[in-house]
């Protein structure tokens, strides 16, 4: 399989390639050499990027079992074979347990059944090669939680957790899998986070081009977990030694939130 470091161009798929990470990493990844095929539910802004690295741009949605189809097609029909897909589209919840069914249903489609959908598709003829690579965009709300919102912190456990079992079932057979996980990062998805945004930034919010790089590093010695946000490792170990300690630490957060929520509705 092309490697990132080897002299045959690396054939990749980035969706959720229209803005913020997907657009960075495309641009990071042609930047180094490889062929980019980039996608988004947006024909405009993915064109532009395309227009922008030198890539192809299929516009497609990645909850549509039909565009995935199409996608995967012509991203073949492009490059001719595909070594890595990086699953970068994504969408932020609701909010808590008034979340209603269809705004679940919404998350869960976008962040897990995605990946779910065009694993299905790449793994056979990767198994038979011998040789793939498929990157999921998580985040750190899928290795800790975040608070504020039950749909995105529950489907990114859920995109973590299908990133495992992809790596254990496949990663004998030539697979590479790995989720990146960042904290806050100045995308349109933060600046969405409403009264969540100070609190998902307050580690330091990285660039989009920031965390690209970070990818393209994970790419060099095929690390499971790509944390841009360094500190996620030790909120992570904290977490598996002392669960009980975690989730006391979890709450003083979640009550100061909750305070300064009444303090700006109040004032």
């Amino acid at each position: 399989m092309p490697t990132p470091t080897s002299p045959t161009p690396l054939r990749a798929v980035v969706t959720g390639a229209g803005r913020g990470i997907g657009a960075a990493i495309a641009a990071k990844l042609a930047a180094e050499g490889a062929q980019v095929v980039v996608s988004d539910i947006d024909p405009a802004t993915v064109a532009d990027v395309a227009t922008a690295i030198g890539g192809y741009a299929v516009p497609a949605d990645a909850t549509s079992p039909a565009e995935i189809e199409h996608l995967l097609a012509a991203a073949t029909d492009h490059l001719g074979d595909i070594d890595a897909y990086f699953g970068n589209a994504g969408i932020i919840g609701g909010g808590g347990l008034e979340s209603s069914d269809a705004e679940w249903g919404r998350t869960l489609d976008v962040n897990v059944m995605a990946h779910v959908r065009v694993a299905r598709l790449l793994m056979p003829g990767w198994v038979r090669r011998g040789h793939g690579r498929f990157v999921v965009t998580a985040s750190a709300a899928g290795l800790l939680s975040m608070i504020g919102d039950a749909p995105y912190s529950v489907s990114k456990h859920a995109a973590v957790a299908f990133a495992e079992w992809l790596s254990i079932t496949y990663g004998d057979k030539g697979i590479v899998v790995q989720a990146l996980c960042p904290q806050g990062v100045q995308t349109a998805m933060l600046d969405a986070a409403g009264d969540l945004r100070d609190l998902l930034a307050s580690q330091g919010a990285l660039t989009p081009r920031e965390v690209a790089d970070c990818v393209w590093e994970g790419l060099q010695d095929d690390r499971f977990l790509i944390l841009p946000h360094p500190q996620v490792a030790d909120f992570y170990r904290y977490r598996a030694a002392d669960t009980d300690g975690w989730l006391r630490g979890m709450r003083k957060l979640q009550s100061g939130w909750e305070a300064r929520r009444g303090h700006a509705t109040t004032s």
